[in-house]
């Protein structure tokens, strides 16, 4: 009710706290030097000069790569859009013929001539090229690859037809279905189609069923059992498909399982798939299908999914529908959970010559352009976190909506007895860090008040819950960075003047202070939390973090922490985003493992033990291995 209450100022009062231009466009409150000129163009204002938002050039965008296709008297024809030369790659989907069904590409593949492209399966896929039995069914799925003409892959697609000659497009899975929310009671499974169609998830003799009609279908089942394994079965219009899940166990149950980590799978050098247009497709197979055969019952995924740092929300669809493509033939079967990291951004953009750089902020309106509403559109996580930083002592107006939301980005959840709590280091986030204070904006890498609030409660109510013995928290950027991120993460090289700004004021804590805030409420108020599992540095290794570990700057004159106990950072940033080498640092001593090959994390949770294990998806060598509890 506060929520609606706090809405309905909104629209009441926006023009007493919003910078508004001739068109009703607003500029949020917590921004400064942002302003409209009399034309409606957006700019920043700095040391006398306006330094105007940068026009959009024309983006690549989901709806185009899909190609609008159609059915013609013997195929398929799509429509790229006007300019477009490449090649169209092509293949049939047998569902029926592997757990984790994908294309197996036709050998002859067709060109893109301005945009437009034809697939003939009536004369060049019948016969002994007709592995569905399409001919026969008059039914049939093909994946398509979309690759300009210098080669580079753009989108991975899905679409489904029916007929035998002439053909037509058919009721499509073009996304998914995904296992979402795993409970001992059930779970969340969603999906995506190319028309609007009422969904189901048929388990044993339940039916579980959208209520309209809809193209995004997230359907939530019920009344399972605790740690038992269900082959669901999801139907749209007259089709299907199946997969399996299996429950979480009751809360409490100490029956050994292993979940995995990483993070950082933004696209990587090379060619071919490890850039299948903003991910590293070619390595997030390995490591999913890795997950699958180690029986990882979740991964945690956190953050840099995806290159990002993007104007056009659709071209941000548009890579997260790659990234979720790559995960997708394993993640039928067990959950994905996915969290923010700086390469999430949407940003608007503002350049002058005479500054040398541009000028970025979080997209605004807040509530339909922002990283954390894009980001909370592709993804299904929980919704226990903090509602945004809207009430701390630095908003501008108590009565509205000021801030982005922490829905869906903030978050935390449980399996048996671990909890993982999920935090955004990159929210509210303005990647250029030396227009801050004219501006506004978060810096990458600090944590805000009310998740800091949020942090210290979830933490608290953990420690008392006598079903959990292991608490990890996992956040994009390193408290202790080790290469490649040295200069900014929560060190900034020692530099503790570092902090968000709000409405032209800057906090009260800079970074390295925030940072000492997280690791008290982590070590010394905790005695669960056994592991910070972060990202950012496209690398492995692990930071022993007790008394023992120097992590200050020399001169540092502010208030010191005493770690009361040890626990570990683990970094993994290592799944095909471009290396980074390690550096010197206070806490180098105290670091081991260090690698730039790809890996992948493996928790193996049996009762009140945990041993770690880290392997190289690409190779299967072992990277690291201890005991961490």
């Amino acid at each position: 009710m506060k929520a609606l209450v706090k809405l309905a100022f909104v629209i009441v009062l926006v023009s007493a706290t919003f910078a508004q231009n001739p068109a009703g466009h607003d500029v949020p409150a917590v921004y400064s030097n942002i302003r409209y000129d009399t034309d409606g163009r957006l700019y920043v204002e700095h040391d006398g000069l306006k330094i105007y938002e940068q026009e959009q050039p024309a983006p690549l965008i989901l709806k185009r790569l899909k190609g609008n296709p159609i059915g013609t008297g013997v195929g398929i024809a799509f429509d790229f859009g006007e300019g477009l030369e490449g090649t169209l790659y092509y293949g049939f989907i047998d569902y029926g013929d592997s757990r984790h069904p994908m294309p197996v590409y036709f050998y002859s593949p067709e060109t893109i001539t301005n945009g437009k492209a034809h697939i003939d399966i009536k004369n060049r896929m019948s016969g002994n090229f007709d592995m569905i039995g399409w001919q026969a069914s008059g039914r049939g799925t093909l994946g398509y690859r979309v690759a300009d003409d210098f080669g580079n892959l753009l989108y991975d697609g899905v679409v489904s037809f029916k007929g035998t000659g002439p053909f037509e497009i058919d009721t499509t899975v073009t996304q998914g279905p995904l296992v979402n929310l795993l409970r001992p009671g059930g779970a969340t499974i969603s999906f995506e189609t190319n028309f609007d169609v009422i969904g189901s998830v048929v388990v044993g003799e339940r039916v579980f069923a959208d209520q309209t009609a809809c193209r995004k279908h997230e359907i939530t089942i019920s009344g399972m059992r605790p740690g038992t394994q269900y082959v669901y079965e999801i139907r749209y219009g007259d089709k299907k498909q199946t997969y399996a899940f299996r429950t979480a166990p009751e809360l409490g149950s100490r029956k050994p399982f292993t979940f995995s980590y990483s993070s950082d799978s933004r696209s990587g050098a090379g060619g071919g798939e490890r850039n299948l247009y903003g991910t590293n497709f070619h390595i997030m197979k390995k490591i999913m299908a890795l997950s699958m055969q180690k029986k990882s019952r979740f991964m945690q995924f956190t953050g840099d999914l995806v290159n990002g740092y993007l104007r056009n929300m659709w071209e941000m669809h548009l890579q997260y529908a790659n990234w979720k493509r790559a995960v997708e033939p394993f993640a039928h079967y067990f959950p994905v959970v996915a969290a923010m990291g700086n390469h999430e951004v949407m940003v608007r953009r503002f350049v002058h010559p005479a500054i040398g750089s541009h000028v970025r902020v979080d997209r605004f309106p807040f509530a339909t352009e922002s990283a954390e509403q894009i980001f909370a559109e592709n993804f299904v996580n929980p919704l226990n976190g903090p509602e945004t930083e809207d009430g701390a002592v630095y908003d501008p107006d108590p009565e509205l909506v000021n801030f982005p939301s922490y829905r869906e980005n903030v978050f935390h959840y449980t399996y048996d007895n671990v909890a993982i709590i999920a935090l955004n280091s990159d929210y509210f986030y303005a990647p250029s860090a030396k227009f801050i204070p004219v501006t506004g904006g978060n810096p990458h890498g600090y944590i805000m008040d009310n998740q800091l609030r949020w942090l210290a409660e979830t933490v608290a109510k953990f420690e008392k819950d006598g079903s959990i013995d292991h608490l990890f928290v996992t956040v994009h950027t390193p408290f202790f960075p080790n290469g490649g991120h040295v200069a900014n993460d929560m060190w900034y090289r020692g530099n503790n003047d570092v902090r968000a700004y709000v409405a032209g004021q800057p906090l009260a804590k800079g970074i390295i202070e925030r940072r000492d805030e997280l690791l008290d409420i982590l070590v010394n108020k905790s005695t669960k939390v056994v592991a910070i599992l972060t990202g950012d540095e496209h690398n492995y290794n692990r930071l022993k973090l007790s008394a023992e570990t120097e992590i200050y700057p020399e001169g540092y004159d502010k208030k010191k922490i005493k770690l009361s106990r040890t626990i570990y950072q683990i970094n993994n940033g290592a799944a095909g985003a471009p290396y980074y080498a390690q550096e010197q640092t206070p806490w180098t001593p105290h670091v081991s493992g260090f690698t730039t090959q790809n890996a992948v994390v493996f928790f193996h949770v049996d009762g009140k033990k945990i041993s770690v294990e880290v392997l190289n998806p690409d190779t299967l060598e072992e990277v690291d291995r201890f005991e961490l509890r």
